[in-house]
């Protein structure tokens, strides 16, 4: 089968398609026949270096939308059931940008029904990584968070659950977006900021670090969503950086927001796996609203 790689740390002209042997699921574990799966700036760090792995054969991708193609020993899944899923790949040979992918079944939520493979490649890293922070920050209906890069995918899904749970958002980002941010469920909107301890949280996907921390009430709650990206505590807020972790119940939780049309899931443009290279070329250029989707 064909998974996109690198071998080599550098730009967008280290990532090639390569032949690989196809995996085969173990005790617990599913073979997904993917669909399609986002491509994301932790691709582009795993490409870079940033994780490490010199002289090793990387793969690439975390997200995927696809069907169950195998199951391992006491993996409660069908072949053809229509999953999502997210697979970490921070070191590993094998990421999710492959013709077929071995996820553990725990990590597995039935698609969305309302969407296709495509857009449903898009929910799995970062409305995860969204939910997740959200329970780190622990904020109840009417408290105030503040979400920074709410236009990007975190921001985006952070403003949508946050809202949902009537919590009042007031997104930052740039001036030309905020009808969209809005759009998603922000009470309020800043492309500058806001009065220093003004309100009950931050959600920094944006990784402005400590001019955000300022925003925060004393007592409050700071969550980042990027390693190294934590400014030091103060004033009695509580910090935190958010790690992401494969859950298929709650991304099932998601799934189910999703034909509800509660989250909604953004498409920028969608690419061959054989344009991998070309893909991340293009999140190199950035300025994107939606996510780019690597379609096998």
């Amino acid at each position: 089968m064909r998974a996109a790689v690198v071998r080599s740390f550098g730009g967008p002209e280290q990532v090639e398609v390569a032949d690989v042997a196809v995996p085969e699921p173990g005790p617990g574990q599913v073979r997904i026949k993917v669909a399609a799966g986002a491509l994301n700036p932790v691709d582009a760090a795993v490409r870079a270096g940033a994780f490490g792995g010199a002289g090793k054969t990387l793969g690439l991708g975390w997200d995927v939308a696809g069907t169950v193609d195998a199951v391992g020993v006491a993996a409660a899944w069908e072949v053809g059931d229509p999953v999502v899923a997210l697979t970490p790949s921070v070191g590993v040979p094998l990421g999710a940008h492959a013709e077929y992918v071995v996820v553990a079944a725990d990590a597995v939520a039935a698609a969305p029904a309302s969407v296709d493979a495509a857009h449903a490649g898009t929910l799995p890293l970062n409305g995860l990584t969204a939910a997740q922070a959200l329970d780190l920050l622990d904020l109840a209906a009417g408290d105030r968070l503040l979400v920074t890069g709410a236009a990007g995918a975190v921001g985006g899904f952070a403003v949508q659950l946050a809202a949902h749970r009537g919590i009042e958002v007031t997104a930052h980002a740039r001036a030309g977006d905020e009808e969209m941010v809005r759009s998603l469920g922000a009470a309020r909107f800043t492309a500058d900021g806001v009065e220093p301890g003004s309100v009950d949280g931050v959600l920094d996907a944006a990784v402005l670090g400590g001019p955000a921390l300022a925003w925060v009430r004393d007592g409050g709650a700071f969550v980042a969503v990027r390693d190294g990206a934590l400014p030091e505590a103060e004033r009695g807020v509580r910090t935190a950086n958010v790690w992401v972790r494969p859950d298929g119940a709650r991304l099932a939780e998601l799934v189910r927001l999703v034909d509800e049309g509660v989250l909604t899931l953004r498409v920028a443009e969608t690419y061959a796996l054989q344009e991998a290279a070309k893909a991340h070329a293009r999140l190199a250029e950035g300025g994107l609203r939606g996510r780019l989707v690597i379609v096998p």
